[in-house]
């Protein structure tokens, strides 16, 4: 929490009165378990920051300082001691600018031409006002860490989440709960007794508890384009966060982190810019990544979105991260996911014109994104090397894009659509099989080109996946009740000898060949598939699947 002590200035007095009372009020509404920690005096002498022997931040900024950052309405790093040299530790100055700008509404800008390097130290810088980093340069050094958990910065809200009462169970697609809320509100619900996404594979897991997140205006009007994918008979946790309505802004930044070379497991450190507050715009950010070696744990993300709505991302460009192997769950070796984007419990998230530094076909580098729990995330103009959506995803749009060698992954609920855009994965879309490879709902295919492996003489497939029927996920696993694919241009020149053609599904089950093959928990299989302007480099027409068995039953329109 931020607090502020008494001046000894008797001239002064009604001056710290105002910015006591303005403080008191703001730390009031403040969430509790932030990594914010400053005191804050106004007295007389140099305005400056230390730090004690808590690691708590001691910052005093003189009064005449106070009125001089209020009438200009901004502070800079360097207004409380950040050198930018590129070698002295600034997150001590950084933090504390932030933290004198969240009592007084302050932009915060970064020095031109500076240089801040950040140190492995346990600090966090909490955002909640308009920040310019501009064309200034930070080095964010992961060799020697404290905490691997600690952003850099911490976008958050002051506004402070509550235990949502009266609610005890909710239906899928409810549209109204009864409740009067202060203003809209972001509401997240838990049923701990019933498990969903049982992982299977090598990284095979017990499941999550059920979790639904949506948005509920102030007479508990449920938002229907982010609806409710869960019946909750049952709710043991359910918390409301109101939303910001104004939005905050962070522009520019050039970041420069210095990877750990920590034992390769998984630790995941997440050392950048968490967002957890809603209706944020990130515009003109870059991130890049040097000093990856032979080992080292992976990341969480350098942007990392979770437990809020309406953030975009654009003009942006991040880096993928090196892959590193270990043992998985399942005491066989797996390669780990690192990523330098991560969005998790969150709705209406977007990427706009974004991109990555490294070869989105490099295989040594482990795809960018990776999602939980997520509904309505956007691609547009983005050329990256994987969307993932892990634990399901409600409603995906990719648009005006480019996916590398990992594609597209996703399982989940409602309408994916693919549209005027390029893929260059394994398939057109994969069904993640960890999961079940389910997608209740439709995929929308529109404008697109297929490279299948990224040219590599492969038997192509449009929709990958495997589910044999005998694995409980937690819920019974759909594939796509209707797919509708209107030009797309199959790009399968490089073919093996005995190539067939392009199958629209992958064998999701070689066992199901026959009418003897009994699935213990029901795959529920596609029902209609519309072609029309499907063409292929080799001439070959597009066919059901190696798998006529499985698929026998699904009615494939041509035009």
């Amino acid at each position: 929490m931020i607090r502020i002590k008494n001046s000894t200035s008797i001239q002064h007095l009604l001056l710290f009165f105002f910015l006591f009372s303005s403080v008191i009020s703001m730390a009031q509404i403040q969430k509790k378990g932030l990594p914010e920690n400053v005191v804050i005096t106004s007295n007389k002498g140099k305005t400056g920051v230390q730090s004690n022997e808590n690691g708590e931040l001691q910052l005093n900024v003189s009064p005449k300082d106070v009125n001089k950052f209020q009438t200009n309405g901004v502070v800079y790093y360097s207004d409380f001691g950040a050198k930018g040299d590129g070698k002295t530790d600034d997150i001590d100055a950084i933090a504390a600018t932030h933290a004198f700008a969240n009592q007084h509404n302050l932009l915060v800008k970064a020095d031109e031409g500076a240089t801040y390097y950040i140190s492995g130290k346990n600090r966090t810088a909490v955002v909640r006002t308009n920040t310019d980093f501009g064309t200034a340069a930070f080095i964010i050094d992961d060799t020697d860490v404290q905490n691997r958990n600690a952003n850099i910065f911490m976008v958050s809200s002051a506004l402070q989440p509550f235990k949502l009462e009266g609610v005890t169970s909710l239906k899928r697609n409810q549209r109204k709960i009864d409740v009067s809320l202060p203003k809209a509100c972001l509401i997240t619900a838990t049923n701990s007794n019933i498990k969903r996404y049982i992982r299977f594979g090598p990284n095979q897991n017990k499941g999550s508890s059920q979790t639904d997140i949506f948005i509920v205006d102030k007479d508990g009007n449920i938002d229907m384009n982010a609806p409710l994918i869960w019946d909750f008979d049952e709710i043991t946790d359910i918390t409301a966060l109101p939303i910001d309505e104004i939005t905050l802004k962070i522009n520019g930044g050039r970041f420069m982190t210095i990877a750990n070379k920590v034992v390769s497991k998984y630790s995941y450190y997440g050392r950048g810019i968490a967002i957890k507050r809603s209706n944020v715009v990130v515009d003109g950010l870059e991130h890049r990544i040097t000093g990856e070696g032979d080992s080292g744990a992976p990341y969480s993300g350098f942007i990392n979105v979770s437990e809020c709505a309406n953030v975009t991302v654009q003009n942006t460009i991040l880096t993928g991260h090196k892959t590193y192997k270990t043992i998985g769950s399942a005491g066989v070796e797996v390669s780990m996911g690192t990523y330098d984007i991560s969005i998790g419990r969150a709705l209406n998230v977007s990427f706009i014109n974004c991109s990555q530094t490294n070869d989105i076909n490099d295989s040594k580098y482990w795809g960018i994104m990776g999602s939980n729990y997520c509904k309505n995330l956007i691609f547009d103009n983005c050329v990256f090397s994987r969307f993932d959506a892990h634990m399901g995803v409600a409603n995906a749009t990719i648009r005006n894009s480019t996916l590398g060698h990992q594609g597209i992954n996703a399982i989940g609920s409602g309408i994916f659509t693919l549209e005027n855009s390029t893929v260059r994965g394994r398939t057109l879309i994969n069904l993640r099989s960890d999961y079940g490879s389910t997608w209740q709902g439709k995929l929308i295919i529109r404008n697109c080109v297929f490279v299948p492996a990224n040219g590599r003489p492969v038997s192509a497939s449009l929709i990958g996946g495997f589910n044999s029927g005998m694995h409980d996920f937690g819920y019974t696993c759909y594939m796509p009740e209707r797919i509708t694919i209107d030009s797309l241009y199959i790009d399968d020149s490089n073919h093996p000898d005995n190539y067939q053609g392009p199958a629209i599904f992958g064998d999701f089950n070689s066992k199901k060949s026959d009418d003897s093959y009994e699935e213990k928990y029901p795959y529920i299989i596609t029902k209609e598939v519309s072609l029309k302007n499907v063409s292929t480099a080799s001439g070959k027409p597009v066919r059901i699947s190696d798998n006529t068995f499985m698929f026998k039953e699904v009615k494939v329109n041509r035009k």
